[in-house]
């Protein structure tokens, strides 16, 4: 096992003060130190060659790597291990060359502020990352500690409340935590107009209005919440689509002839950091798509422009497979090679030829075949009838 040459250490505002003697002798004795500029400033006693953060951040590895051999030190803010540098570094590194040295994280400070215990709250970050990404955990009651990505975030933040039916929410934005400077900054979303210091922390507390907009994390959203040309996954099937798809932590979604990007959103929505490509020819359905994405907190819904199979040339290798149009022998053949063992597939049909098409399928790889029907009620002149909508065949299995 390699020797430990790299130490990543968390800081606090309290600087030197807050960590302990082990730590501050690894400082002393290090022949590189790497970190921002405020972390440089919370350690002005140490003697050692200073690097800031490369640009792009990306360069951060190759950085390292050229200091192999020298004693570095990494200061990231808090838990190196949470929400930050750590972990990226971490995964570029052997095991046994690094040592991390966490301290207080701000989610644990804003928690112990606020009075909330841990367990019971949502812990975000949007911190160089799209804010809306923090739209999905807008519901009733909901509190939520979200490391923001600066001063305007929590603007953004009290508006996406408002916006959605929760302008009562209380918020509180804290800054500089633990040192001589603290501030604390506290209001409600549809009123709040501070200006706040760059490096902040939020807290969150979600209060519904009479209309807030009821968006929950299992899959079945309302056909209302898409743009759309009418074109799409309606909301029953999409809810049975997606329950055969199994969303999971981190994993990947093909979504093939993705129209509006129903099923990719609500996969993305569904898991945590689970993600997806929509394959889309059409302009309109990835502009609506791209729309749905921003509104319904999966910004990074990835959409391509072509058809299946030419334009999943060199796509990452998929944890599941939703084709809703397009479907063929050679589609099917390309995805299905494409998915990694325990990979789900599932496609639809509502026309008889792509029906045809699945029964055939399913009669040469097995799986499940279902047909689905949907009929709501609708006026029949001054009374109520059911209206049937067009019936779902449905092909699903999984590689082993």
């Amino acid at each position: 096992m390699t020797a430990p040459w790299l130490h990543v250490i968390g800081i606090g505002e309290d600087g030197l003060d807050g960590l302990s003697a082990a730590t501050i002798t690894v400082l002393e004795t290090a022949d590189v130190i790497i970190g921002g500029d405020r972390h440089h400033k919370l350690t002005p006693t140490i003697k050692a060659e200073r690097i800031s953060w490369p640009s792009p951040f990306d360069a951060l590895i190759d950085l390292l790597q050229s200091l192999r051999g020298k004693r570095v030190a990494v200061l990231a803010t808090g838990d190196p291990l949470w929400y930050s540098v750590g972990a990226r570094i971490g995964r570029a590194m052997e095991e046994g060359e690094i040592v991390f040295h966490p301290q207080l994280s701000a989610f644990q400070l804003a928690a112990s502020r606020m009075g909330w215990s841990m367990p019971d709250i949502e812990l975000l970050t949007v911190h160089g990352r799209p804010v809306e990404q923090m739209i999905p955990f807008i519901q009733p009651e909901v509190r939520m500690i979200v490391l923001t990505t600066g001063s305007k975030t929590p603007a953004q933040i009290a508006g996406f409340l408002t916006e959605r039916g929760y302008g009562q929410s209380k918020l509180t934005v804290l800054a500089a935590m633990g040192g001589k400077d603290e501030l604390r900054f506290d209001g409600i979303a549809e009123s709040w107009d501070h200006d706040v210091p760059e490096f902040n922390t939020m807290a969150v507390e979600c209060i519904a209005g009479p209309d807030a907009a009821l968006l929950p994390r299992v899959p079945g959203l309302s056909d209302d919440n898409f743009v759309s040309d009418g074109t799409m996954t309606k909301q029953e099937v999409r809810a049975v689509t997606l329950a055969k798809l199994m969303p999971m932590r981190g994993a990947l979604l093909w979504d093939i002839g993705s129209g509006s990007g129903s099923v990719a959103i609500e996969w993305m929505r569904s898991a945590p950091h689970a993600m997806a490509i929509g394959i889309e020819q059409k302009d309109e359905r990835r502009a609506m798509a791209a729309t749905n994405a921003a509104r319904l907190g999966t910004p990074k819904l990835q959409l391509i422009d072509g058809t299946a199979p030419s334009a999943l040339e060199g796509l990452a290798r998929p944890d599941a497979v939703f084709i809703g149009g397009g479907l063929s022998q050679e589609v099917f053949d390309f995805a299905f090679a494409a998915l990694k063992t325990h990979g789900r597939l599932v496609a639809n049909a509502v026309t008889l030829e792509s029906e045809a098409e699945l029964m055939r399928l399913y009669a040469e790889h097995g799986g499940e075949l279902v047909r689905l029907s949907v009929e709501r009620a609708s006026p029949v002149g001054r009374l109520t009838g059911w209206r049937p909508a067009m019936t779902v065949t449905q092909w699903s299995l999984i590689k082993r």
